[in-house]
Parts: structure tokens; C-alpha cells; sequence
């Protein structure tokens, strides 16, 4: 994997997978699996140094922390707390032999299953958990503290939990003031800080501009909020605090660090998708990927698949189709399988849970398939040293 290349972080059902890329994103290689196998739901990557991380688990492994200093070569594994696994070791010496297991008491005991989403920002590495906490490390994933500000706050016991349960999926930094943050809960919606993780006020007011499209679904906006189970959210580049978020019910804009949303979804086939993105110097060029509903089989509408693209900050939408498959495409692109590179022109890439990676290198006007034949595909991020 070359520095001035381009690696593709993948998580999937089945260990984290690299795909490589040389300097011009051409030339891709496959690397993996990684992780002895585990789920993993999320890999991100700190461009400075080059270190990996991959969170993930379930109720077989419980939840846990991979990383690797050394480009994927090595991997050392932070488990946070014990799944089935411990407790057929604890009953069977023989298994735990096998396995390497000690009876050492995990930090968070049973109190999470599963490492959902992660986020390396100004020097702390941030994890979201299923059921959703948020956790933070300073020493590199090493040791962890939960932040209580989020764990204690009011509205805690009225959050619901989405299809995939209650899972902090969405961890959104500030690019300057490093304690400010927004994060996606399903089904609470948006939440902010602005001092560091102690106080957190909920975000997830309706603007009072007339909404675009019709809501009756019952995960709908409703009582001046919009619909509660956030799939995605991004923060545009620039000074301004502007967000996107891929709700179940559409697609929503906030101009003000979501206290208020107005609803951007005329325009698309579909107000159902889950993931977004948003272009790396243009705060109004954003792509995301429609489904055809969430009781219709979750897949591109009309079985042809686009991504689409507003220049406009969603007034308008133009869907994007060269090189996708346009005839019998049944895939789903989950909430985290979309990801951007920083480079001329912005390239965008989604992975998909039929186990391919798609690739643009112009900024969505064209794609191509990098890699397939993958486990299902639960995230794709971008680690690329040479910007």
C-alpha cells in the first residue's frame, strides 16, 4: 500500500478488508480479512500517522477495538465487554485454552454488545455503542472512559431503538473547536455539545419553511421534529454550521447546527436511504443513495442503481449512473458505506451488501467497481496520507 496511494477502509460481517489504490486511484488490491473475523461495523483511520481502527462485535465476541500501527500488517484488539464466548470459556478449560481466554474482568462488563461507529478527532478517538453510549480514548484506543454528560441525559428513557436497535451510529466533529460535536442516535435523532461532552441539547426541530415532501410513515416528522431515526449525518466544509442528515423519512438540511432542519427531499425517488455524503470543499455538493422503501425491499428504486447529486444544496437532484448496474440490482448500501477522499476532482465511494466497492474519481458523473465478491459490507471510509 503505497503513502501517496489511497486506501479504502472496509468493515464487514466477516473482518476488515483494505483496498488499495496508487497515487493516480487506479491499480486497486484487495487486503484482508483482518480481525480474526469478527463483525465489524466500522474502520476509520488518522491520515497523520496511519493507524487503523476497527470497532465491532456482537453477541458471540462482545464488543471491542481493534488496531494497527503498521498498515494492517499487525492487528492488537481493546475488548470493552465479554460476550457468549467468555462464558463458555469460564465453563470449559479446554475452549479457553484454545482461545487464549483469562478470566480477567472486561471494563464494561455486558453493558454494550457491540462498537458501532467510530471517529479519531483532534487527538481523541470517539466509539458509539450498541445499546448507544459514546466513549472516548486519549491514548490511541488503549484505555476508555464513557461520557456521562450523554449516558445521564433527560430524554433518555423516552429513546426508542431503530430496525438495527439503539445504536449511536453518527459521530460528527467539529473541524476547529474540538468541544463541539454532533452525534446520530437511532431512534433519538440528532444531539449536540458544545463543551466538551458534559451538556447535550437534542436537535431535531423542523425549520418553520413549509416541508417539500409528505411524510406517513409512522418514524415521520411529527410535533415540530423531524423523524427521530437519523440514518446519516455530515457537516459540509467552512465556517458555517451546516449539517445533512438521511433520515428514514428524507433528506434534511440545517443551516444551523441543527437546531432547526428543512426538509430537501423533493426531488429523489425516494424519501427512504441511508447514507450521505458531503463534498470536501463545496458545502452545497452532496450525493447520497435512495432505497426504494423500507417495506419494499430496501434496494434502488425501478432495480437500477444511481447515486444522486445536488449542487445546490438539494434544491435539485440528478441522478448519477455510469458504470452502475442498471437492470436486476437488489443491493443496499447501509448507513456507514459511503465515504469521500479530499482529492481533484472529490472521488466518492460506497461499498455494498452484496460485498462490491464502487469508485468515482470525478465526483459521482461516472463509477466503477473496485472490489467484489466482499462479506456484506457494513462501512467504507477513506484513509489517504498523501492529502
Amino acid at each position: 500500500m503505497a503513502a501517496d496511494g489511497v486506501t479504502v477502509l472496509v468493515g464487514t460481517t466477516k473482518g476488515t478488508f483494505l483496498v488499495a489504490g496508487d497515487e493516480h486511484r487506479e491499480g486497486w488490491t484487495v487486503h484482508g480479512p483482518y480481525c480474526d473475523g469478527w463483525s465489524i461495523n466500522h474502520v476509520v483511520g488518522d491520515p497523520a500517522t496511519g493507524t487503523i481502527w476497527a470497532g465491532g462485535g456482537g453477541d458471540f465476541h462482545g464488543a471491542g477495538v481493534w488496531r494497527s500501527t503498521d498498515g494492517g500488517k499487525s492487528w492488537t484488539l481493546a475488548r470493552l465487554t465479554k460476550g457468549m464466548m467468555d462464558d463458555w470459556a469460564a465453563n470449559d478449560p479446554s475452549f479457553a485454552e484454545m482461545i487464549g481466554w483469562t478470566a480477567e474482568p472486561l471494563p464494561y462488563g455486558d453493558s454494550f454488545s457491540q462498537i458501532w461507529s467510530l471517529c479519531f478527532a483532534n487527538g481523541t478517538l470517539y466509539a458509539g455503542t450498541k445499546p448507544a453510549e459514546l466513549l472516548t480514548s486519549g491514548d490511541g484506543g488503549e484505555t476508555w472512559r464513557k461520557v456521562e454528560g450523554l449516558a445521564n441525559h433527560p430524554s433518555r428513557e423516552s429513546w426508542s431503538p431503530g430496525g438495527a436497535g439503539l445504536v449511536l451510529h453518527t459521530i460528527v466533529p467539529h473541524p476547529t473547536d474540538p468541544g463541539t460535536m454532533w452525534i446520530g442516535i437511532s431512534a433519538a435523532g440528532v444531539f449536540a455539545t458544545e463543551d466538551g461532552g458534559a451538556t447535550w441539547e437534542r436537535r431535531n426541530r423542523l425549520s418553520n419553511a413549509q416541508g417539500a415532501s409528505t411524510h406517513t410513515h409512522p418514524a415521520g416528522p411529527r410535533d415540530g421534529e423531524t423523524g427521530h431515526c437519523v440514518h446519516n449525518m455530515v457537516r459540509a466544509s467552512g465556517d458555517a454550521d451546516v449539517l445533512y442528515q438521511q433520515n428514514h423519512c428524507g433528506v434534511w438540511r440545517s443551516g444551523d447546527g441543527g437546531r432547526s432542519w428543512d426538509d430537501i427531499t423533493d426531488g429523489l425517488p425516494s424519501t427512504f436511504g441511508f447514507p450521505i455524503r458531503v463534498h470536501p470543499r463545496d458545502a452545497d455538493t452532496i450525493w447520497t443513495i435512495p432505497l426504494n422503501g423500507d417495506m419494499a425491499g430496501r434496494f434502488p428504486p425501478d432495480a437500477a442503481a444511481a447515486v444522486w447529486r445536488s449542487r445546490d444544496g438539494g434544491r435539485t437532484w440528478q441522478g448519477m449512473r455510469e458504470g452502475l448496474p442498471q437492470t436486476s440490482c437488489y443491493f443496499t448500501v447501509l448507513r456507514q458505506a459511503m465515504a469521500g477522499d479530499r482529492r481533484e476532482p472529490a472521488g466518492v465511494y460506497f461499498g455494498t451488501n452484496s460485498g462490491s466497492v464502487f469508485f468515482s474519481g470525478d465526483a459521482g458523473e461516472s463509477w466503477s467497481e473496485v472490489a467484489r465478491h466482499l462479506p456484506t459490507i457494513l462501512s467504507v471510509e477513506v484513509l489517504d496520507r498523501a492529502v
